[in-house]
């Protein structure tokens, strides 16, 4: 077997699961957006969450068709040994690449204006419902606890939240260095849990 009968055996191998990998993702797509329901059934008790997932069902199919329509061509291209189809596979990758590089390009530039909108929304939504909703509560535990941190910012995240309110002045316990019930706003602050 020679180099380029290897390469040419990759290359189709690669793109048949580029090719099976679209088709995945645009039955997943067409699944969500045909049959909503049934997929937050299947989710159970974070079916809240997955009406975020129901409404990228059509950028899934848009996607899926991408990559399965890329995964025939470089298939194809590479069998048929066919420099059309793989002059337009490879064109298409350097669209995407690009693509991608500029997209990175524009993240790390607003990448701050980002980090202030997200904060804008996490910060109200933390004081609201953090203690309140068991599904936001055991996620932000999950996420300090790993992060070792507290809140988004700090324990002031919490200062006046209805946690507080509902616990007597107690912030939660990933709040304070040593996880002590009650972490009071002043054991959070002597911690400096950031």
């Amino acid at each position: 077997m020679g180099f380029f009968t290897v390469v040419k055996l990759m290359m189709v191998l690669f793109n048949l699961l580029i090719f099976l990998g679209g088709l995945t993702l645009l039955a997943m797509g067409i699944w969500v957006s045909v049959d909503g329901g049934s997929f937050l059934q299947l989710l159970g008790p974070f079916s809240s969450q997955g009406m975020q997932f129901v409404n990228v069902g059509f950028f899934c199919i848009a996607i899926g068709a991408v990559l399965v329509l890329m995964g025939f061509l470089g298939c194809c291209g590479a069998r048929k040994d066919s420099k059309c189809l793989l002059l337009t596979f490879f064109s298409i990758i350097l669209i995407i690449f690009i693509a991608e590089v500029a997209a990175g390009v524009v993240a790390l530039a607003y990448s701050s204006f980002a980090e202030g909108i997200i904060r804008a929304w996490v910060t109200p939504a933390l004081q609201k419902d953090y203690g309140s909703d068991p599904v936001v509560t055991k996620i932000w535990n999950t996420t300090m606890t790993e992060l070792k941190c507290c809140g988004f910012n700090n324990y002031t995240d919490f200062v006046g939240s209805k946690f507080e309110e509902e616990n007597g002045g107690s912030l939660p316990p990933t709040c304070c260095w040593i996880y002590s019930a009650p972490c009071s706003s002043i054991e959070a602050e002597r911690s400096d849990v950031q």
